[in-house]
């Protein structure tokens, strides 16, 4: 078997998002401090995700400390990413070369094939990562396409997206390859067939896979694959599908984020593939705490400091408030009013898209921080509904008090939201004493708290849409997460620049993998290839 030199590994990256996989494999080292992968191409098909990735690769071909000063004036708002461009040809056309604007499956076989036979054509050893768009399958999207009347599965493109992974596996055959996926591929059906089992059989053999599918084959090399799990497990416990799912949260990182990880190991490669070992669990507050003050806004145009406050203030006298001091809720309603009779509106109202200063967190700190960024970038706030702001009040001090988010069967009714599922439960002899009885209720706790002493709930890119589900634990804050806090929840540097506007920022964010996990997993990948 031949060894993995000493020179970099060429790591080709699909369906890159905004490269959160390739920067935790770019920022693997070795004991001597070398770095033994160098992304030689990223393919992503969504156009703002692709400046992110091409941004981030600008910003990796500069060696380390040697990034220019107008990088960071990207960051600080002073200049555009195409002056800076501008300023250095070279290193722009080495990341144009990295990151691709491509579709998969559209874009042509042959100019896929040329682009990364360039990047790996000279490598003893290269390796394939990504994971093919995932929300056909995931438990959510699979919730939402049930409730469409002409949805069929079997014509969601989507749902075979892998089979161009496959293609690339068998037209190119890496040493290794990681597919990362929803955990909703475990039980997602294709056909009335278990979708998983017949991903596994197909990535251990992809030509037969592809002959079967009617797809051409080039060359005739022809390969499998061992499939492993890199999540640690119990030595004596019997092998099962659920061995496949990484929890986030075991290997440190701030966010339970259950993922399914298939590793691909070359039949021909005889090293072992180790599991990831088990890290102290990190909390929100470890990576959030040191960040600005920052205060939610007002929607409708009528914010200001003063009318915020004032709405905020508001529930010192609301019937809800009340209601909460009759029972087992009487500490979350002394919380609330405690903090609501010394609230000032931050210095910083709400946030802007450079903040000078250190804002140091207690987890990491050499990963996150940049001495030479002088601030934090992209931590500004959303505005909200009067009414959500009463609701964001009790969930965060509710999750304060209780180290929980409360159920919609816990709320006040007052604060009960106008949707279709609650009226519904309210009146159907589910809603006695002004709360929510049904124990089949569903959707029960659209507004969440990611609570301070625990790792946050899964970052998702829904967290584009609303920050519901993504209030921030400080309720005189009163608000959703920024662009900033997702960020540092899924463990991005904060030099890590996210192209284009808010929305679409958050979306990157929700999708990405987090690149901490992704360099622990680039860790076993090496033994094997090293081994």
């Amino acid at each position: 078997m031949v060894r993995a030199g000493r020179s970099s590994i060429p790591v080709i990256d699909l369906f890159a998002g905004p490269g959160g996989l390739g920067e935790g494999f770019s920022a693997f080292h070795r004991e001597d401090g070398k770095a033994p992968f160098r992304i030689r191409l990223s393919i992503e098909a969504n156009p703002v995700a692709h400046q992110t990735l091409r941004f981030r690769a600008f910003f990796r071909s500069f060696r380390d400390g040697a990034v220019p000063g107008e990088y960071y004036d990207v960051l600080r708002g002073l200049r555009s990413p195409r002056d800076v461009f501008d300023c250095y040809p070279e290193q722009a056309e080495l990341a144009d070369r990295e990151a691709w604007y491509a579709t998969l499956g559209a874009t042509r076989r042959a100019d896929v094939n040329s682009r990364i036979e360039a990047c790996v054509a000279d490598a003893s050893h290269w390796v394939l990562i990504g994971g093919p768009p995932c929300q056909a399958y995931s438990l959510a999207g699979r919730s939402r396409n049930a409730g469409k009347d002409n949805y069929v599965p079997e014509e969601d493109d989507r749902q075979l997206l892998y089979v161009e992974y496959l293609q690339v596996i068998a037209d190119h055959w890496p040493s290794v390859f990681v597919m990362e996926n929803v955990k909703g591929l475990l039980s997602a059906s294709l056909n009335q067939q278990r979708l998983f089992q017949r991903i596994l059989g197909d990535l251990q053999s992809p030509r037969e896979a592809l002959r079967r599918e009617g797809r051409s084959l080039t060359g005739r090399r022809s390969y499998r694959y061992r499939v492993h799990s890199v999540a640690a497990r119990d030595a004596l416990a019997t092998a099962a599908v659920s061995d496949y799912v990484i929890h986030a949260e075991r290997y440190g990182i701030p966010q339970a984020r259950h993922r399914v990880f298939l590793i691909g190991v070359r039949e021909d490669l005889d090293g072992v593939l180790p599991t990831l070992a088990l890290k102290p669990h990190s909390t929100a507050a470890d990576v959030l705490e040191g960040l600005p003050r920052v205060r939610s806004g007002l929607s409708g145009g009528h914010d200001s400091p003063e009318k915020w406050l004032a709405a905020v203030e508001a529930a010192l006298d609301t019937s809800w408030l009340r209601w909460l001091r009759r029972g087992e809720t009487v500490a979350v309603a002394d919380y609330l009013a405690d903090r609501l009779t010394k609230l000032r509106s931050p210095r910083l109202d709400r946030g802007r898209p450079f903040i000078e200063g250190s804002f140091q967190p207690r987890f990491e700190q050499e990963w996150f921080l940049d001495p030479r960024l002088g601030g934090i970038v992209q931590h500004e706030t959303r505005g909200h509904r009067s009414d959500d702001l009463q609701r964001y009040l009790f969930v965060s001090a509710f999750g304060h008090v209780l180290h929980r988010s409360p159920r919609l069967q816990e709320f006040p009714r007052e604060l009960l939201p106008a949707h279709r599922n609650v009226h519904d439960a309210m009146n159907s002899g589910h809603g006695a004493g002004g709360r929510i009885q049904d124990p089949d209720f569903h959707f029960d706790d659209r507004f969440r708290v990611q609570v301070r002493n625990r790792p946050s709930t899964t970052i998702t890119s829904h967290i584009a849409k609303d920050g519901h589900y993504y209030i921030h634990y400080d309720p005189t804050q009163c608000r959703s997460l920024t662009m900033r806090e997702a960020a540092r929840l899924q463990t991005f540097p904060d030099n890590y620049y996210f192209c284009g506007n808010r929305t679409s920022g958050y979306g990157q964010i929700g999708n990405a993998v987090p690149p901490l996990l992704a360099r622990q997993v680039a860790g076993s990948v090496l033994s094997v290839l090293d081994d």
